[in-house]
């Protein structure tokens, strides 16, 4: 029979949280990717445009920024007390932590969600105070945009990636975001029960296509900066 106690029903609803939160930072991601892609460009004025507009939104960019924080936090959270419940509830660990076939989608992935999770958040950090709060225009890293005199951050974008050790750093934790994203991808639909049996494979197929693309999109940009040095 079902559980319907307060613990079985809390697990539940933090369950959902944690899917509903985790599709919406993949959405983030995308978007961050899409934008990031700039740094392709041979004109280094496309990126510190659109860098400039997001710091332009005033209020508006504040919003969002907490949104986000509450997104990751929340996350964070449903994740690690759902963790600790499934832990309560299976004392002993698996035998094994690859795919266990079948119908079964535990993985490598599956069992490392908690461990990705908390070194990608560790990087977020890092990554926040390396760019967001990095060096600006009162250190040097300024460029004429028309009238305007706006941060750099192509400049400082371009000089952290040129250094090896930051490239590699940033090419591990992108195999790790695959790694999290292709399993969490196809477990926020179970844990909203937007899933049926026939789409199972499609969902899950998706999620690991996804996955692919969005850890080969963040890794390609640094490694492309540190070979051909952003230009």
């Amino acid at each position: 029979m079902p559980d319907h106690s307060p613990v079985a029903l809390s697990t539940i609803g933090k369950k959902i949280l944690m899917g509903a939160t985790g599709l919406a930072l993949v959405g983030f991601v995308i978007v961050h990717l899409a934008g990031n892609l700039l740094l392709l460009s041979p004109n280094p004025d496309h990126f510190n445009r659109y860098a400039h507009t997001l710091e332009s939104m005033g209020a508006l960019l504040y919003v969002a920024e907490a949104g986000l924080v509450f997104l990751f936090l929340a996350h964070i959270y449903s994740g690690i007390t759902v963790y600790w419940c499934n832990r309560r509830a299976r004392p002993q660990s698996y035998k094994k932590s690859g795919r266990a076939g079948g119908v079964s989608r535990k993985s490598s992935s599956s069992t490392s969600m908690i461990w990705t999770g908390l070194i990608l958040f560790a990087f977020l950090i890092w990554h926040l105070w390396e760019f967001k709060y990095g060096a600006g225009v009162e250190q040097g890293y300024a460029v004429q945009l028309g009238s305007e005199v706006v941060r750099d951050l192509h400049r400082l974008v371009v000089e952290s990636f040129q250094k090896e050790y930051v490239t590699l750093l940033y090419v591990l934790v992108m195999i790790l975001l695959g790694f999290h994203l292709r399993h969490g991808f196809w477990s926020a639909f179970q844990s909203l029960g937007l899933y049926h049996p026939r789409y199972t494979g499609l969902i899950y197929g998706s999620g690991v296509v996804l996955a692919v693309l969005l850890a080969v999109g963040f890794l390609f940009i640094p490694v492309w900066i540190y070979f051909l040095g952003g230009g």
